[in-house]
């Protein structure tokens, strides 16, 4: 067991208009524990358990390892036992997976939670994300179906993932027509270097127009901004990526980031995290770990958060200039 990192129980915050509350950060398992050993899992679940995080999503993707026994959703069913093992109780964690929809309309949106639900061990979803709506699918009909999951009992709310705000708009505007319950939560990328996902005006008035909340996704953009390509250029998974826009930002923005980090005495993944949570429509901050130290600095960002003021959040902006952030 990892010592207790924080003086207070961690934050937790609305999700939305749900009734569910979530913690401030959460535990991603976006390519992660079906690449390292088990033992490193576990000791990385637990750790998050041991400091009060709560909120854990998932996700369903094809094998990239070549050693899966099944070609796609490996990913859940290593996520389900490493769930189990760390001694969670089902009731006391929310748990987010994701619709993806790659094969609307022979494949519904309940065949594929079922299937996902089968690989995971689990009975039902604290919340689903829903992938943008492929072609030929009417947003009005794919609420409707999403409503049905939830009257099903297998979900407890939806959100969205990656969402064009005018999509989001129109999606809203059918649920109330719909009796449906409006998406509580969106999935966006939001970090000191890219922005406007979250903070352009269209995104807000659509967020605040559901009364959704965003969980933060890509805060570190891919690692860079907790300064792990500083020392090492290997490229990793941004191999054939370093010359594009917003990559090439980030790296630019990861010196002066770790600067400020070192006046304040934390590490520059910690001031990263905490720039996000200052946001006051960011529910949670979505992170990926695969060690208890890990875990242990991207934690400590939530009580930095509490104690950037709003001089140290413009400074923090300004380090990207480009509109485009």
């Amino acid at each position: 067991m990892v010592e207790p990192l924080l003086a207070h129980p961690l934050d937790h915050r609305p999700l939305g208009t749900s009734g569910i509350e979530v913690s401030a950060v959460s535990l991603g398992s976006w390519l992660t524990f079906e690449h390292i050993g088990a033992d490193e899992g576990l000791a990385a679940m637990r750790a998050a358990r041991d400091v009060g995080i709560d909120f854990l999503d998932d996700a369903r993707y094809d094998d990239r390892t070549g050693r899966a026994p099944i070609p796609t959703g490996y990913s859940e069913v290593v996520f389900g036992q490493l769930f189990r093992a760390a001694g969670w109780r089902r009731e006391d964690v929310v748990v987010a997976n994701k619709l993806w929809l790659e094969f609307w309309p022979q494949e519904s949106p309940a065949a594929e939670l079922d299937a996902s639900l089968g690989r995971m061990g689990f009975d039902y979803l604290d919340l689903a994300y829903c992938a943008p709506p492929p072609d030929g699918c009417e947003i009005g009909e794919l609420v409707v179906q999403l409503g049905a999951l939830i009257a099903s009992g297998k979900v407890r709310a939806w959100g969205v993932l990656n969402w064009r705000p005018d999509v989001l708009s129109a999606a809203v505007r059918l649920a109330r027509a719909e009796g449906v319950s409006l998406p509580c939560a969106a999935q966006l990328p939001y970090s000191v270097a890219t922005r406007s996902p979250v903070e352009n005006p269209a995104a807000v008035a659509a967020l605040d127009d559901a009364g959704a909340r965003i969980v933060a996704s890509s805060v570190l953009a891919g690692g860079i901004l907790s300064g792990k390509y500083t020392h090492d250029q290997s490229p990793g998974r941004l191999a054939g990526r370093l010359s594009s826009p917003p990559v090439a930002r980030a790296m630019h923005v990861a010196d002066a980031l770790a600067s400020r980090a070192a006046a304040l005495g934390v590490a520059p993944a910690t001031l990263a995290i905490a720039f996000a949570l200052a946001n006051v429509r960011v529910a949670s901050v979505l992170f990926g770990a695969t060690t208890p130290a890990q875990i242990a600095e991207n934690v400590a960002a939530v009580e930095l958060s509490a104690r950037l003021d709003s001089s140290e959040i413009d400074a923090l902006k300004n380090l990207v200039t480009d509109q485009g952030a």
